[in-house]
């Protein structure tokens, strides 16, 4: 290991130079209090920044192991020292000018969500921040001052005020670990109460805009349980929180336009991870494997059996086996629905909105002018009881046009002006004097769902290889081909998007074998991650890349999404 006196005489040397000289920096240098590790050096200016990561020792770092002795609390406190990082690093350092990206420094981002990241590793022997770092130049030539400034006296500062644990906040940091246990605690009550979610009063569930996840400052309505549904539960740290259990089977929300329908799902369907305090979601929790279902035209499907909603196409295609290039809006939703069975959900979560008109219902009125035997669909109102009596899964829809519902529902909860209000009573009473004339079309059954392996081809090589690229949460890129993941809502941070692209190419290189189920693959990288952590995933060694752990069910979503999936 170098010191920082060799680091700044190699800076020296290079002033001036070519922009690739910069890569003589590659190595170990030691400073006060810790290391400095200069992982990879980018070739460019405009290319993707340096890695660089700075390691303290346990010894001096002084974190009880209190804070990360198990993995909720070591996800908590992994989140807290990445998010102060990054404060810091805007308290602390002013960037330098330069060409392309000169001067940045930077750590994983972080949303309202706390998600397993590895942009910052704690355990008995050290603490080390993962950094991104843009080595200044003047057009292509070093700038061995400022570089100096940035990776000599910059990180290191910024380190001593993030990574020590007499330097933080140390009251804020414990109440975010405790609050993380809380929130683990209520999502395992959230199942073995049987309930489908979980919401408490007092929650504010409206965002600030459409392009901000914090909570709405000024005029949103804390959220308030009716009666029939508030039950209390009392948790390790808090103390008793009381709220809504939503209880399994089917429930519907329903009420008028803009009376809070949709921002009740939203919160729900986001109730599947932790959140920061403040954040207004704190004690929302949703069973953990609860999918968000829309319709998605013009999505891509591999052999996926979507014959319990649709049969007897024209043309005698083939529903069991179902492929297409360009799926239209309800055979996207029947495939989302049937692919999500085939990972384990155990909460379908529906929009009206977001959802095929024809496959959600067909009315006695069309039933009369379009007969049976002309119609395909068996619409997911003939289905939803099904789901739930014969397989378990229990459906929470929102919707607002379709009174037939009322029929095949367990409970439902109208929004009026932001508030929930229990209607099971009215609904039910409504139903028994003036039943639909709708004819149920296809039995409950749903059969099971078949295994369907991933063929090892599905991951063909370009002319340099694979190349996987991260577009935030809309888009992967691989070599040429695109993977539309916008409609995947419960993807929330643009580094799980970044771990999936490392998850392809680790399923690529070491899993996929012609005999796996998909399932099965996903189980397998799961594991793999339980075991070694995010960083097994990556090919670099040292830093290896900002990544936050996306849920199992994003996992396949991507995957059956890909255009290029063969199955067999």
């Amino acid at each position: 290991m170098k010191s920082f006196q060799e680091l700044e005489k190699i800076l020296n040397s290079i002033d001036g130079r070519g922009y690739k000289a910069y890569k003589d920096l590659k190595g170990e240098y030691g400073f006060g209090d810790g290391v400095l590790h200069i992982d990879y050096v980018q070739g460019d200016p405009f290319a993707s920044p340096s890695r660089v990561r700075v390691r303290i020792p346990a010894s001096k770092a002084g974190f009880p192991t209190g804070a990360y002795d198990t993995p909720c609390r070591r996800r908590a406190t992994v989140d807290f020292l990445s998010r102060t990082v990054a404060r810091n690093i805007y308290r602390l350092y002013d960037r330098v000018g330069g060409s392309g990206k000169s001067g940045l420094l930077s750590i994983g981002h972080c949303g309202q969500e706390i998600i397993e990241r590895n942009y910052v590793v704690i355990d008995k022997d050290m603490v080390e921040a993962r950094l991104e770092v843009g080595l200044p130049a003047a057009g292509r030539r070093v700038l061995a001052a400022e570089a100096r400034r940035l990776l000599t006296e910059a990180i290191p500062q910024i380190a001593k005020s993030s990574l020590l644990f007499e330097s933080i906040n140390q009251k804020k940091l414990m109440e975010q670990v405790r609050l993380a246990e809380d929130q683990q605690f209520l999502r395992e009550e959230v199942k073995s109460r049987k309930l489908s979610a979980f919401v408490a009063n007092g929650s504010i569930l409206p965002r600030e805009s459409g392009v901000s996840q914090r909570p709405m400052a000024k005029g949103a309505v804390p959220f308030k349980s009716p009666r029939e549904y508030e039950i209390e539960i009392n948790l390790p740290n808090r103390g008793a929180v009381r709220g809504m259990g939503i209880p399994e089977g089917v429930t519907l929300i329903v009420g008028g336009g803009f009376h809070g329908k949709s921002t009740l799902l939203q919160a729900i369907e986001l109730g599947v991870y932790d959140h920061l305090e403040g954040d207004g979601r704190e004690y929302i929790a949703t069973r953990d494997t609860a999918v968000k279902i829309k319709a998605e035209n013009g999505r891509s499907v591999e052999k996926v059996d979507i014959s319990p909603f649709i049969s007897n196409l024209p043309a005698g295609q083939d529903t069991v086996r179902f492929s297409t290039e360009n799926a239209s809006g309800s055979t996207s939703q029947a495939a989302n629905i049937m692919e999500s069975l085939e990972i384990g959900t155990e909460l379908l979560l529906i929009d009206e909105d977001t959802s095929a008109t024809n496959f959600m219902i067909r009315d006695a009125r069309m039933q009369q002018l379009v007969q049976k035997e002309k119609e395909p669909i068996t619409p997911f109102i003939d289905r939803v009881r099904g789901l739930y009596e014969n397989k378990g899964v229990s459906t929470i829809l929102v919707i607002g046009g379709s009174g037939d519902y009322f029929e095949v529902a367990d409970h439902v909860i109208m929004m009026d002006e932001y508030s929930p209000r229990d209607v099971t009573g009215a609904a039910r009473e409504i139903v028994s004097f003036a039943s639909s004339k709708r004819k149920a079309e296809g039995s409950s059954a749903m059969g099971e769902s078949p295994r369907r392996a991933i063929l090892r081809s599905s991951f063909s090589l370009g002319r340099k290889g694979v190349k996987i690229k991260p577009r935030g949460t809309d888009q992967i890129l691989y070599n040429n081909t695109d993977i539309d993941i916008r409609d995947m809502e419960q993807l929330v941070d643009p580094n799980q998007t970044s771990a999936i692209c490392f998850i392809m190419e680790y399923i690529m290189k070491n899993i996929a074998n012609d005999k796996m189920t998909l399932t099965q693959v996903v189980e397998r990288v799961y594991g793999e991650v339980e075991s070694k952590g995010l960083d097994a995933l990556s090919p670099y060694k040292g830093h290896p890349g900002n990544m936050a752990l996306p849920r199992k069910h994003e996992i396949i979503g991507v995957l059956n999404r890909f255009r290029d999936l063969k199955i067999k």
